[in-house]
């Protein structure tokens, strides 16, 4: 888990909407998670800490502390960075149409704070057959109490 102490606006329980400037989170968020939250930039695959971890527990925004992924959603994908078949709940993320790098898809934002976290495709496993593909350095990850 990242070093939230210096984020005001990181919170696991608060489900309010944020505005916050891109001015503030640079402030307060590490370098590459300003880069891929706020700019969309992206890791190279196979390098994220999250692509191949298999532990339980629950994925969150590493921006702003929202719930958005269980580890029983997670699965093995050859794309290099973690992915999973569906989001915690609906309102956990939302969807923009994405036309950049002369393709079209469907980028992943949190539902909270608007931070990019990925793009979601419709080649996943049953149930959805989708596939949220997500950079690990802007999720958080809470391995489940034994």
């Amino acid at each position: 888990m990242s070093d939230h102490k210096n984020n005001p606006y990181y919170s696991r329980t608060d489900t309010m909407h944020l505005k916050v400037s891109d001015a503030q989170w640079e402030k307060v968020l590490p370098k590459e998670v300003y880069n891929i939250a706020r700019d969309k930039g992206t890791e190279y695959a196979f390098s994220g800490k999250y692509w191949k971890t298999d532990s339980k527990g629950e994925y969150y925004c590493a921006v702003c502390g929202n719930h958005l992924f269980r580890s029983d959603a997670k699965f093995a994908s050859s794309c290099g960075w973690p992915s999973f078949f569906e989001a915690v709940s609906p309102s956990s993320v939302r969807y923009e149409s994405d036309n950049t790098h002369g393709m079209r898809r469907t980028e992943v934002l949190c539902g909270r704070c608007d931070s990019h976290l990925g793009h979601i495709f419709d080649d996943g496993p049953p149930p959805t057959h989708q596939r949220f593909c997500m950079n690990s350095a802007v999720l958080d990850f809470e391995p489940d109490k034994k």
